[in-house]
Formats: structure tokens, C-alpha cells, sequence
């Protein structure tokens, strides 16, 4: 199983990985100047995010010496592995900020929620990938990938997370119109989808998630309360202008305005110190590994290949636009991270994992059927 053709370094996805360290390089200096000053008691969230980052590299490497199409085998196991996580969440979880989502392994807090998103990417790609259907899928080939979403999405509501609920059903949604659709199931899907929408708003939501949509529309309504996020992290972006204030000189951030200034809103601290000039530079390199994945997908070898690429991208990229309208004040805060940005370990090895993915999916290219059972 450990046995590696020669071609390993020939195919392995250097600019991938360049990108990924660009990026974690910028995103871990800007963890920093966020923590700063340390707090004198505790391990600074600088170091733990660098201790993450280390062990998550080593589980890409890990990662690459297995062929992906073993995830064929492996999603079942991992859907059940994770439903069963969730389960324990709501039992033993630990709780903070009125939301119960980790689970406390001592050494670290696995919040199972971020790696169900990852679960659904591989469950979907290897459903769509095994049952094709040319001209489109319709309303009862949708009833597996459905129930599938529905319910790791009903545990984690649960919790409360609206924000990681939401994007399972982005991935789901992503993923299924890329997979090709019949128009009548389009038309069902969306009277679902609003009735669904209606249902949430006045028996799912609770009272604090329904005055952070309010709250989108006139943030100025409650400044000191609900809209006290927004409005300080679009001063904190706007304030920087366009060359930023300097590296560690962001007033908005290390004055304490910005709330959860290491989390949510990290980038607004980024934007702050580095300005519009940097704020550009940054997204460039961030966008473009994107758009990197999105071109490991395209050179996939299989339709399960295509399909993992594409998702992995769809996960990163949603949460990525999200945060970022997020903190400009287009959507309300639904505490969803910026990948590879925001601390949290949970989230940051979820990310490292779909790139180590995106990288197997890319260094195994080459491979025929043939290939591909020889190198096991």
C-alpha cells in the first residue's frame, strides 16, 4: 500500500503547495499581529495555530501515499464516524457562548462540525461519481444525497451553528448543479427551498440568529448590540486606506473595538494594517490557489477525481466569500471562518486535509486504471 511510483515527484503539486504556504505565511502574521499583545497566561493562539498548521502538513503528506479512490470505500465509514461525533456532541460536548460543539479530546477541542463538511464533500462526490446520469439527475436519484445533507445538517442546527448548517447545504447545492439536474427537479427545489426557508425563520432560528439578519439591513438600528460586529469591522477596513496603517499599528484591533478580531473577523484586522494594496495582493494569492483546484478538477482523471476537486473547492471558496461579505457588512455574522485565516484548529486541519485532497486528486493524474491498482 506504501509503495510510491517514480513519477511521485514528477506529479506532485508544487504550485498548490506554494500557494498554500503563501497564503498560511500571510494568515499566521496576521494571527499574530491580531493576539497581540499575548495574554500572560495561556498558550497564545499564535503558537497553537502554528502547532496545527505543522501537524496538519503531516497529515497531507499521510494523505498522498493513499490513492483517493480509496475514499470510495472509506465515505460510508466516515459518514457513520461523523453522525456518531455529532451524536456525542449533544451529549458530552463541551459548551461556550451558549453553542455546544466540541467535543474535549484533552490535548485539543474537536469541533465535529467542520470536518462534517469535508465528510459531505467526499459522500456526494462518491455518490454523484458512482450514479451517473447523462441527462441529468431527477427528483428520486435526489432522494439519497437529500437525506445524506439532512441530517448532519439537523444535528448541527442542533448545537446551535447556523453558520456551519448553511454550508452544508451550500456544498450540497454546489456540488448538485454541477452534477447536472433535471429542470422539473430545479422547480422543486425551489419551492422546497423557500418552504424550507419559511419553516426555519419561525420554528429553527432562535430569537439571537433572527436579530443578526435584521441587523444586516440597519446595523446603525442597534450599534452597541447586535450591529456593534459590523460596524466596527467596516471602520477597521475603511481605516486603513490605501496603503494600510503598518504592521501591529492597527488601532481599531489592538484597542479592542473589533470584537473576535483572531476569529470572525480576522481579515478586518489584515485590511486594517495592510489597506487596500494589501487587502488586493492577499485575496490574489488566495483566489488563485482556488483557481488552482478548480484546475486539478479539471484535469482529474475520473469522474469521482472531478468530483472531489470541485468539492473541496466549493468548500473553501464559500466560506471564504462569506466571511469576506461578512465582515464588509453584506451578510450578517453567522460565524462561518475564513479557511486557513481565522484561528481554529478544527477548521484549519479541515482546510489542510481537502487541500492534502486536492493534491492526491493532482499528483495522480497520470495514473490509468491499471497504474493506479499497481501502485497499491
Amino acid at each position: 500500500m506504501f509503495r510510491i511510483d517514480r513519477r511521485f515527484f514528477q506529479n506532485f503539486d508544487w504550485i498548490l503547495l506554494l500557494l498554500l504556504l503563501g497564503v498560511a505565511g500571510m494568515a499566521l502574521m496576521n494571527l499574530y499581529s491580531a493576539s497581540y499583545p499575548p495574554s500572560p497566561w495561556g498558550m497564545p493562539p499564535f503558537v497553537k495555530q502554528c502547532y496545527l498548521f505543522l501537524f496538519g502538513m503531516l497529515c497531507i503528506l499521510f494523505i498522498l501515499f493513499f490513492d483517493y479512490r480509496e475514499l470510495h470505500f472509506w465515505n460510508y465509514p466516515f459518514y457513520v464516524l461523523i453522525i456518531i461525533l455529532l451524536l456525542l456532541v449533544l451529549f458530552v460536548g463541551n459548551s461556550a457562548g451558549g453553542a455546544q460543539r466540541w467535543i474535549n479530546l484533552g490535548f485539543f477541542r474537536l469541533q465535529p462540525s467542520e470536518l462534517a463538511k469535508l465528510m459531505l464533500v467526499v459522500t456526494l462526490a462518491s455518490y454523484y461519481s458512482r450514479k451517473e446520469q447523462t441527462e441529468g439527475y431527477g427528483i428520486r436519484d435526489m432522494i439519497t444525497p437529500v437525506l445524506l445533507t439532512l441530517l448532519p445538517f439537523l444535528l448541527i442546527m442542533k448545537q446551535p451553528d447556523l453558520g456551519t448548517a448553511l454550508m452544508l447545504g451550500i456544498i450540497f447545492v454546489s456540488m448538485t448543479v454541477f452534477a447536472k439536474i433535471r429542470i422539473q427537479t430545479y422547480g422543486l427545489g425551489l419551492v422546497l427551498g423557500g418552504a424550507a426557508g419559511v419553516f426555519a425563520w419561525f420554528f429553527l432560528l432562535r430569537d439571537y440568529q433572527k436579530r443578526r439578519i435584521e441587523t444586516l439591513l440597519n446595523p446603525a438600528k442597534d450599534p452597541m448590540g447586535q450591529g456593534y460586529q459590523i460596524l466596527q469591522s467596516k471602520i477597521a477596513v475603511g481605516s486603513g486606506g490605501v496603503g494600510g496603517k503598518g504592521y501591529l499599528e492597527g488601532t481599531q484591533g489592538h484597542l479592542h473595538f473589533l470584537p473576535e478580531r483572531h476569529t470572525d473577523f480576522a481579515f478586518s484586522v489584515w485590511g486594517e494594517e495592510w489597506g487596500f494594496a494589501g487587502s488586493l495582493f492577499f485575496l490574489g494569492v488566495y483566489f488563485t490557489m482556488l483557481f488552482w483546484g478548480l484546475y486539478v478538477a479539471m484535469t482529474a482523471r475520473d469522474r469521482f477525481g472531478v468530483f472531489l476537486s470541485f468539492g473541496v473547492v466549493m468548500l473553501i471558496f464559500w466560506q471564504a466569500v462569506i466571511n469576506l461579505l461578512m465582515i464588509l457588512g453584506f451578510l450578517p455574522v453567522v460565524g462561518i471562518p475564513l479557511p486557513l485565516v481565522s484561528y481554529g484548529g478544527s477548521s484549519l486541519l479541515t482546510t489542510l486535509l481537502g487541500l492534502g485532497i486536492l493534491m492526491n486528486v493532482r499528483m495522480r493524474r497520470f495514473q490509468t486504471g491499471q497504474n493506479a491498482d499497481k501502485m497499491k
